[in-house]
Formats: C-alpha cells, sequence, structure tokens
C-alpha cells in the first residue's frame, strides 16, 4: 500500500478524516473474539480503518442493527464445473456473499495444459471478486487414462511465485506420495521451497499412511465422508475442507464433528456445483450448519477467517482495522441471504442481484478440443464372456462407488444394458488425441429405461462418457457431443431430448448464466424423463471416471479397481460379493 494510502487511513481510523463509508449501528459478528457487538464500521482505501462510535463518512449507510458479517470465502472450488465463464459464475455466488474464491483450474488444465491456466487467468480479470489459484498437482491425475496434458514440476515452476498462486492444489496421487514417486516429490518440493500450501485428496487414507502422507506436507483434505475418517485427520493437524457439491455432499454427514470438537481448523468448500445449485453458495452451508446447531459464529468462522489463514491470505476473512473491507449485512443469522454484499469497501450487490460491472473479455482461441477418432456404431459392443460382470454401483451424494456382481443380458453373443437389474452399458471414449480407446463396463444406480446420456465432463481427464440403454442411442449421442465440439446430452430413439453444447474446451458454455442453467434443468428433466433417479445425474456420471477415488471407476482404458489400482476383466467374479 502507497504511504499516502496509509496516513488516509491512520487520519481515518482516528476520526481525524471523514471515512469513504461508514457503516453505521451495526451488530459486528466478530470472528476473531467469537462474539457480536454493536459499533460502527470506517472504510478507507478499501480497507477497514477503524470500529467503534462517532465515526463520519463521505457516504454513511445505516443498517439498524443489522449483522455485519465478513463475506464468504469458498477454499476449494472448479469454476469449470459449473459449466459457466468466470464472469457468468461471479454473477451468481456473489450476491449470495462470496467474494474470494481459491480455484484449482486442474479441469481444464486436464485438457488444454497451461493454456487452460492462461485461459482462466485472463477470465477472472475485472470480476467483482477475488480468485486466487491453487495449481493443478495432478495432471493427468493417474497413469491410468488418457490426458490431453501432462504438467511436471517445472512447468508448475513457471507459476508458482505469482502473487495470485497460493499453492499446489489436491495431491489425488497419494500413492505416488507414499511410494516416493519422483514427479510427485518435485511437485512437493516446489511448494515447500516456497513455503506455498499443498491441498491434499486422499478418501479413506488411514494410520501410517496418513501420516506420510502428511509428513510429506499434505496440509488439507476435502474427501471426508464420515465422522471418524474427519477427526482422524483433524487429530493429525489436516485443515478439514467440509464439502457440499453437486454431487459430494457431505456436510450433514460430518456435522458431529462440527458440533464436538474444535473447529478452527475446518473450512468450506464446494468443490463442483452445477449452475442450479450456485444461486446459493457458500452461504447455505453456513445456514444448514446453523440449522443443526454449530454457533453461527463458528459457522461464519469455517466460512471466512479460518480459510484466509489457512492460505496465508493475510487481512482477509474478519471485520477488523487493516482488515480488507469484504464483508455482507445479513438481516439475521438464520437465514443467511446477504441483502448487501462489499468487496473492498464497494457495494457490488445488494437484494440478491449483482449491481457491479463486469468487463467482458475476449475468450481466448480455446474450442476444438474434442478430436475423436472416428467412431462406428460396432464400437460399442462388448463380447459376452458370461450373464454376470462387475458392475460400477453409483452411491447417492457421494463420489465413492462400490464393486458388485450384477446380471447382463447376452444377445448374439453380446453383453448387452439389462434394465431389470438396472445394469447399464457405460464406455469411456478417448476424446484428445483420437487415439482410438474406448473402455467398457456396466453401471448400476441411473435406473435408465430407455435412451442414452452422454457428456464430454468425465473428471479429471475429461474424455467422453455415454450411458445407455442400446448401443444405438449411445452411438447418437456420442456423435452429436463430436459435432458440437463438447457438451451434454440426452437421446432416445435417435431424437435429441435435451443438449448443452460446451464449445470451450469441452467443459464451458459460451452463453450466459440464465441461458446455461435452462439447459442445465432440461437435462435433468430429460434424463429422469427416461428413468433416471439421480438428482444430478451428470454430475454423477462425470465422476465415475475417476480412477483415484473408490471403489471401481471406468476410463478410456477400461475399468479400474481403485483399491487394488489394477484393471480388471468385468467378467471375472470378484473375491468378495457385495
Amino acid at each position: 500500500m502507497a504511504e499516502k494510502d496509509i496516513e488516509k487511513i491512520i487520519k481515518t481510523a482516528r476520526g481525524l478524516k471523514k471515512a469513504d463509508l461508514v457503516i453505521k449501528n451495526a451488530k459486528v459478528v466478530n470472528v476473531l473474539s467469537e462474539e457480536i457487538h454493536e459499533a460502527d464500521v470506517a472504510i478507507a482505501d478499501g480497507v477497514i480503518a477503524g470500529i467503534g462510535k462517532d465515526y463520519h463518512g463521505e457516504k454513511e449507510i445505516d443498517i439498524k442493527g443489522a449483522y455485519l458479517s465478513p463475506s464468504f470465502i469458498d477454499g476449494h472450488v472448479h469454476i469449470e464445473s459449473s459449466m459457466l465463464l468466470p464472469r457468468e459464475f461471479a454473477k451468481a455466488v456473489v450476491p449470495a456473499g462470496t467474494t474470494t474464491l481459491i480455484i484449482d483450474p486442474h479441469e481444464i488444465s486436464n485438457v488444454l495444459g497451461l493454456q487452460g491456466i492462461s485461459f482462466m487467468r485472463e477470465a477472472i480479470q475485472g470480476l467483482p471478486m477475488d480468485v486466487y489459484m491453487m495449481l493443478p498437482s495432478c495432471v493427468p491425475a493417474t497413469p491410468f487414462e488418457t490426458s490431453g496434458f501432462d504438467l511436471n514440476s517445472y512447468d508448475l515452476s513457471l507459476l508458482i511465485d505469482k502473487p495470485w498462486v497460493l499453492g499446489i492444489a489436491e495431491m489425488m496421487n497419494f500413492p505416488g506420495v507414499l511410494n516416493l514417486d519422483s514427479n510427485v516429490m518435485a511437485k512437493l518440493k516446489l511448494a515447500e521451497t516456497k513455503g506455498k500450501r499443498i491441498d491434499g485428496h486422499a478418501p479413506c487414507l488411514s494410520d501410517k499412511d496418513l501420516c506420510a502422507y502428511i509428513a510429506a506436507g499434505v496440509a488439507s483434505d476435502h474427501e471426508c465422508t464420515t465422522p471418524d475418517e474427519a477427526i482422524e485427520k483433524l487429530r493429525k493437524g489436516m485443515y478439514l475442507m467440509i464439502r457440499e457439491g453437486s454431487a459430494a455432499k457431505d456436510l450433514r454427514a460430518l456435522l458431529p464433528v462440527l458440533k464436538e470438537k474444535n473447529t478452527r481448523k475446518c473450512i468450506f468448500v464446494t468443490d463442483d456445483r452445477h449452475p442450479e445449485d450456485l444461486l446459493e453458495h457458500i452461504n447455505s452451508m453456513v445456514r444448514i450448519a446453523v440449522e443443526a446447531g454449530v454457533p453461527a459464529i463458528k459457522a461464519i468462522q469455517m466460512a471466512s477467517l479460518n480459510t484466509a489463514e489457512y492460505f496465508k491470505i493475510p487481512n482477509l476473512g474478519a471485520i477488523a482495522p487493516g482488515y480488507k473491507a469484504d464483508f455482507v449485512v445479513l438481516p439475521d443469522l438464520k437465514s443467511f441471504k446477504p441483502d448487501l454484499v462489499f468487496k473492498k469497501g464497494k457495494l457490488v450487490a445488494e437484494n440478491g442481484k449483482l449491481i457491479a460491472d463486469i468487463t467482458k473479455n475476449e475468450i481466448p482461441a480455446v474450442r476444438g478440443s474434442v478430436n475423436v477418432k472416428w467412431i462406428k456404431y460396432e464400437d460399442f459392443k462388448i463380447e459376452a464372456k458370461s450373464e454376470t460382470v462387475r458392475a460400477i454401483e453409483v452411491i447417492p451424494h457421494q463420489l465413492i462407488t462400490r464393486s458388485v456382481e450384477s446380471k447382463i443380458k447376452v444377445v448374439d453373443g453380446y453383453a448387452e444394458s439389462n434394465l431389470e437389474t438396472d445394469t447399464l452399458k457405460i464406455c469411456v471414449i478417448e476424446r484428445h488425441r483420437a487415439g482410438g480407446n474406448i473402455g467398457k463396463g456396466f453401471v448400476k444406480g441411473f435406473n435408465l429405461k430407455a435412451g442414452a446420456m452422454a457428456s464430454t465432463v468425465a473428471h479429471d481427464s475429461h474424455n467422453m462418457i455415454v450411458i445407455g440403454t442400446n448401443d444405438k442411442d449411445m452411438y447418437t449421442a456420442a456423435v452429436e457431443l463430436i459435432k458440437s465440439q463438447g457438451g451434454k446430452i440426452v437421446v432416445n430413439n435417435g431424437e435429441i431430448l435435451a443438449h448443452l453444447p460446451l464449445p470451450i474446451a469441452g467443459l464451458i458454455s459460451d452463453e450466459d448464466f440464465d441461458t446455461v442453467i435452462k439447459k442445465s434443468m432440461q437435462l435433468n428433466a430429460a434424463a429422469k424423463s427416461i428413468g433416471c433417479e439421480i438428482d444430478d445425474p451428470f454430475m454423477a456420471m462425470g465422476f465415475l471416471s475417476l480412477p483415484v477415488i473408490p471403489e471401481l471407476k471406468i476410463t478410456d482404458k477400461g475399468v479400474f479397481d481403485t483399491t487394488k489400482f489394477e484393471f480388471i476383466d468385468i467378467f471375472k467374479p470378484s473375491a468378495v460379493v457385495v
């Protein structure tokens, strides 16, 4: 901060100079002292200069006893999962009180490498919020799938010193950490040398292996789904990132931890959300926690101060002298819907609407990323070796799956979907290098009675994933997504029921928020019309290809057992019948 700014802030704090803005008659939610107290808050040059009485400003807003809370921080989010450009994402979440994001652009990096990071950096300029980055650590996540790019430690070293880079993002390759993989070690040492954070991703990791993972420098985890897992990680010093995404909803399962344990190392994150789940954001997590009995101050603390402290962002996440003037006005501590949202002392949203101007940046040339070898209808066939297969079973609202044995149909020697047992064919088509790989298997839990659904959003390498009741509709869906250079689609009897093109890296729409949410809801409705019973079927489908989360997944190279870290023959029975 320039010297004259410091002088101005000092004079404002002492009451010798009018503030730029004074919030009058506030009930300050003080996450530092964990109390609520009445005060006026004076702002100068985007900074809180003073808290107390008898402050005067060039502009004064009397909030008449409403609550003044730090605005919210999302500690781990993939903007690409919303299918929105960052400017459209901001339009949704800023009115909900989120004014800072820590993003991990590993979705687009898996498709475009460093160009994807550059795209996101350009796209976040001019937003009424601060956006920091964690550099993708696992591009690709594993060698068991085909990715668009491979980011090594040298690539990350080109960006690690940037002030907007806070560290290395979720280290999904925990086997690489435990087994001292040289590429993984280089990335860990890079972050350690620069004094920056390393986020974790270690579902079900426990005991001595967890100790080793933490001792390597990994400081957080957002994959806890049970209180026991969360408590073990807290006991061993990890920050607990509590996730409430569209597919993975862990908050309610972890509420006992928040009510019984020290929450100062707990952080709220969304990870992956579809657009229809963005109108309420981190504020919805605060509300759910408070409704369950977590004290409001502690819930807000997890949504603000804890996150800023973890990422070593100075002077953020609290209402105190010297802190950024990022705060929200709340009518009560129940709904957590802000009346007013301020960013650096400027009013940016009012009554659920964004009022700040957003610069419409030119979109760089990141299209044309869907590169598929010529496919034929016959490519979807699976030669049957038996009438029983090992299938991937979806668990509602979780990313983990089960390996189960299930009956299929055999027609003319080929394995087909069995609607009676809800055992549907699933294929993953390599879409980066036109290599021709197609992984084939079966999935349970979608309950389709007809048609097919497909997407080029398939974590983390984002090959094309297709689920269907018959090969013809699966083929039609895949071809249409190639034509549109990415997207999501529902097909029945050769007819397109719903289609959302995603031409930017096969992940992001170039349309506005209202259009994307409308088409996203149409997709869900279309999936429901052909029998799907999953709340957010495309988000659930998109994680079936992620081979770092137990138990059974599918990539373009085949069906993968994450517990054994090996590909399986789906026609060979499992050792344990579930």
